[in-house]
């Protein structure tokens, strides 16, 4: 005790060892995490939405190096429609992992998980809509387990967004996919909707046990 009051350990290296909190996603990418959930994963029973707490930089799963302009060029997405100034943007904000937060407004209880399955405990408590359709208490309620969201790449104009999204399920199964967004007048939608990957379950031989 006397040599740790004697000695303290110096602030620049305590400092140094303490791991490094990871940067939060903007709020205003938010909405259209919304509008992609709500859009193409949501069902009137849903229930309980379980999200990856890190955002995705590598968006297949068989291929580990992240995503570069020269890989959008590659695969030509959408046939080659992007604009080479929103691919740049999802490039550079795909290149590291940023941590989301409780600002999802979808209308469906979530949690997050981390990547080892484990609920985190300040996301424990879900997030409970203002509306509950007491219609459906006691009916049968599906869990969308678990959802991973990339950063918003968005054009200098703000006029059009690309969004990577995958639903990788417990069973082994899931998809990954690419979501082109536009502003219109009334409003952010999704243009089109570009599949990266698809998991099936394993066949088993007939036969087999």
């Amino acid at each position: 005790m006397s040599l740790a009051l004697l000695h303290p350990v110096p602030a620049s290296v305590s400092a140094a060892t303490a791991p490094e909190k990871p940067e939060a996603v903007p709020a205003d990418e938010y909405p259209f995490y919304d509008l992609v959930v709500d859009a193409k994963f949501l069902t009137s029973h849903t229930r309980l939405v379980v999200i990856e707490r890190m955002t995705a930089t590598r968006l297949h799963p068989d291929e580990p190096q992240l995503p570069t302009v020269a890989w959008f060029a590659e695969r030509a997405f959408f046939d080659g429609r992007l604009p080479q100034e929103l691919i740049r943007d999802f490039v550079t904000k795909s290149q590291r992992a940023f941590r989301l937060d409780v600002r999802f407004a979808f209308g469906v209880r979530y949690r997050f998980v981390s990547g080892d399955g484990l609920p985190e405990t300040e996301a424990a408590v879900p997030v409970v809509p203002a509306v509950w359709p007491v219609a459906d208490e006691g009916g049968d309620f599906d869990v969308l387990d678990r959802l991973a969201f990339s950063r918003v790449g968005l054009t200098l104009r703000g006029d059009q967004a690309l969004v990577y999204a995958a639903n990788e399920r417990p069973d082994g199964t899931g998809a990954g996919f690419l979501f082109w967004l536009v502003r219109r007048q009334k409003g952010w939608e999704v243009y089109d909707t570009e599949v990266l990957w698809v998991a099936q379950p394993e066949q088993k031989p007939p036969g087999s046990p």
